[in-house]
């Protein structure tokens, strides 16, 4: 049952593995309120995306969200995809059937606009192209509060410097770190202290539909966090802004300065994070420094069971 106090959120995503089960958790969280999910190129290309979502909602029986096509490439630069991670279909490794349900046709940041409203929560967890087309065509429409899963303090996946959802659009990140609204970034550095293993998954296989359906997931995601990384587990990167949202006690975070490198041989795309305040630049981002890890899988894998 849906709680009388639940926060309403929109999802804004580039599913990927991590952004599925970001949306089950959603679904499954009492405390949040699925308004809507907008989609963007990001983990593969926006029919993929777009696609994954619609198959997601239809899997849990959601048909009622709507789903609205985004950006197809970043505000200034040529889209790079993650197949590697994610594989060629953005969901690799479970099978579903083609969606059946159809996107609302509206320029995205009119779909979002129009979704806006005090006490709504945008969760953006791929690149934020759609969230700066919103800021820049409907600057009326400014939402009270962002949780963005992107950036890090002081590691990259992409590059050394930096990670994917900021390196993919950089410029579309700096101009929402810019824009004032009360921000939160959940970033590499908390995401990583948060592994879902191989034990997860089994506790989840047998839990029905939606637990087999991550359960596969999670097998070739894990694969790829084991051979490239030598880790474990994967994190589950997105799931983590969202539960953040149902229980903000789960993620510690310090106000600070962030800002987005655009233009560095080195560290395009970096999250220049004032950790220890070495500047006298104004505080702008909530950037997450630590996890309770073993609370957040808890509540990850309990909420999915009981969907």
């Amino acid at each position: 049952m849906r709680s009388a106090v639940s926060t309403p959120i929109i999802i804004d995503c580039d599913p990927g593995h991590d952004d599925a089960i970001a949306i089950l958790l959603a679904l499954a969280s009492p405390e949040l309120e699925l308004r809507a999910i907008s989609t963007v190129a990001g983990n593969q290309t926006l029919d993929k995306t777009t696609r994954n979502a619609l198959k997601v909602l239809e899997l849990a029986g959601r048909t009622d969200i709507p789903v609205c096509a985004g950006a197809d490439r970043p505000l200034r630069r040529e889209l790079q995809t993650a197949p590697h991670v994610h594989g060629e279909t953005g969901l690799d490794g479970a099978e579903l059937p083609e969606p059946t349900t159809p996107t609302v046709d509206q320029d995205v940041a009119d779909f979002l606009a129009e979704r806006i409203e005090p006490g709504i929560v945008l969760v953006p967890v791929g690149p934020l192209t759609n969230v700066a087309h919103l800021l820049q065509r409907r600057p009326e429409a400014r939402p009270d509060r962002i949780v963005w899963m992107g950036g890090s303090i002081a590691e990259g996946n992409v590059t050394p410097a930096a990670e994917f959802n900021a390196y993919v659009d950089p410029e579309a990140a700096a101009r929402v770190v810019a824009s004032g609204i009360d921000l939160t970034m959940i970033g590499l550095d908390i995401t990583h202290k948060a592994l879902f293993t191989q034990e997860h998954a089994e506790q989840l296989r047998g839990t029905g539909k939606i637990g087999t359906f991550v359960a596969e997931l999670a097998d070739f995601f894990l694969r790829f966090h084991r051979e490239r990384y030598g880790m474990q587990g994967s994190p589950i990167h997105d799931a983590m802004a969202v539960a953040h949202v149902a229980d903000p006690t789960l993620v510690t975070t310090l106000y600070t300065n962030v800002e987005i490198e655009t233009a560095s041989q080195w560290c395009d795309g970096r999250t220049v994070v004032d950790r220890w305040h070495a500047t006298d630049r104004p505080a702008n981002v909530h950037a997450g420094i630590d996890v309770d890890a073993d609370r957040f899988l808890e509540l990850l894998c309990s909420r999915l069971e009981s969907l």
